[in-house]
């Protein structure tokens, strides 16, 4: 297995011994990753009709989601944004808006589309606040990730690793529940959810 980064990380322990590592810094000294699709903003529930026939033709989407920062200890804040992506196009389901619609609630369900993500046990516990439901055909890549070599399990070292590019993490702790995104809310939730995306395919091709 070969990797395109020349600063990875030696592992430091003997349970590590044949997994890669990175550090921050090093992973702070490589060029930023964006994606640079199409980005579309749902924010009614016509619109997240015509996006979920959309995304049912395909096989693979990568997912992740936002949620407005919370200050106080112990305290979380409800899902904001869910983020669908292909390799070209990114949807960004504005929940606080329209809710968890029917039609989400299916794809969720559906077995025969892949859904690719990262930590998806917490965001199932968020999402099922607002409505219930029975995921369905999800992959969480850091359930995965040390098949393939890789001992890190946050997604932008995980990125770092395979493709040496950084994604930026600085709009993170925006507020995900303003009236308007701005470009670069849109931006950072669409990069996210396409990382995911490539991250799978990336180790399918190995």
């Amino acid at each position: 297995m070969s990797f395109n980064s020349s600063n990875i990380k030696e592992p430091v322990t003997a349970e590590e011994e044949n997994l890669i590592f990175i550090s921050k810094e090093d992973v702070a000294l490589f060029d930023k990753e964006f994606f640079e699709g199409r980005i579309i903003v749902i924010q009614s529930n016509e619109e997240a009709k015509k996006a979920i026939a959309y995304l049912s033709d395909f096989n693979i989407v990568g997912i992740d989601t936002e949620s407005k920062p919370s200050f106080k200890k112990g305290k979380r804040n409800k899902i904001s944004l869910l983020q669908v992506s292909t390799n070209d196009t990114c949807f960004l389901f504005r929940l606080k808006n329209i809710g968890f619609t029917p039609e989400i609630v299916a794809f969720f369900e559906n077995e025969n589309i892949t859904k690719v993500g990262l930590s998806l046990k917490d965001d199932f516990m968020m999402l099922k606040n607002i409505a219930n439901f029975t995921p369905k055909g999800f992959i969480d890549i850091q359930t995965i990730i040390c098949n393939y070599g890789i001992g890190e399990k946050s997604l932008q070292k995980i990125y770092a690793i395979l493709f040496g590019k950084k994604i930026s993490k600085t709009q993170r702790l925006s507020n995900w529940e303003a009236d308007v995104l701005t470009d670069a809310q849109k931006r950072y939730a669409a990069t996210d959810a396409w990382a995911t995306l490539r991250i799978y395919e990336k180790l399918q091709n190995m």
